[in-house]
């Protein structure tokens, strides 16, 4: 049997989640993540080649939802893209 002791804290909460954490949480398949992605309809940080997204950006659409109690359109989490100079 384990005993918890008072010096142990509690797991931190995620920062990012993987697009399959999200799929998952959402739902949905990894793909349709996968390709609002890449429509620029959803937030995500890419670090060499890998999506992972916000943990931020799940918890405000999910917030603002719950808040206005209607459908929230995740794209207005993305940002806007800049061209290049050159």
């Amino acid at each position: 049997m384990s005993v918890l002791r008072g010096s142990e804290t509690a797991p931190l909460a995620p920062r990012f989640y993987s697009v399959a954490q999200v799929a998952a949480l959402l739902g949905m398949s990894p793909m349709t993540v996968y390709r609002a992605i890449a429509a620029g309809e959803f937030p995500a940080v890419r670090i060499r080649g890998r999506l992972i997204v916000p943990a931020k950006a799940i918890e405000a659409i999910a917030d603002l939802a719950i808040a206005e109690q209607t459908v929230v359109d995740a794209s207005g989490w993305v940002p806007v893209q800049h061209g290049s100079a050159g």
